[in-house]
């Protein structure tokens, strides 16, 4: 039995590519690995649309006056409530109004609903009317 004994000479240079390349291959097999692994989700879930954007009005009918309530709405909240046309007649024969239904927008514009809202007693005729109108609106405005 005759056994001769080889020996294998390597660069250290040879030996720090070697390693580079190796742990570079072992990191590519992961990050394959975790982005095309079985039962993961590629696109997050999008909140589901409560409004179709846009601006939807109601009447509200002041005696012999008529106003619209105009409701601002982008696909998900409430942003904007506003009243058109608000004449002089309006404004003097019903002096609450514009204060009231800036409160209230204040209001539904920062809880996103018209439920348990609060309001001053002396207005409490005018906001009901006011709500029930911006109810309306947004029913306009509901996606389902």
């Amino acid at each position: 039995m005759s056994s001769k004994t080889k020996i294998v000479v390597l660069r250290m240079k040879e030996i720090i590519y070697t390693a580079i390349f190796l742990g570079l291959g072992i990191l590519l097999v992961l990050l394959l690995f975790i982005m095309f692994r079985p039962g993961r989700d590629t696109e997050p879930e999008a909140a589901p649309s409560a409004y179709i954007p846009g601006v939807y009005s109601a009447s509200l009918n002041l005696g012999s006056q008529e106003i619209n309530v105009e409701v601002s709405v982008d696909a998900t909240r409430i942003t904007g409530i506003s009243m058109v046309p608000l004449s002089e007649a309006v404004t003097t024969m019903y002096p609450l109004m514009q204060p009231t239904l800036q409160s209230l927008a204040a209001q539904i514009c920062s809880t996103q609903s018209t439920e348990n809202l609060t309001y001053a007693e002396e207005s409490r005729y005018t906001s009901q009317a006011l709500i029930r109108t911006i109810e309306r609106a947004l029913e306009k405005a509901r996606t389902d």
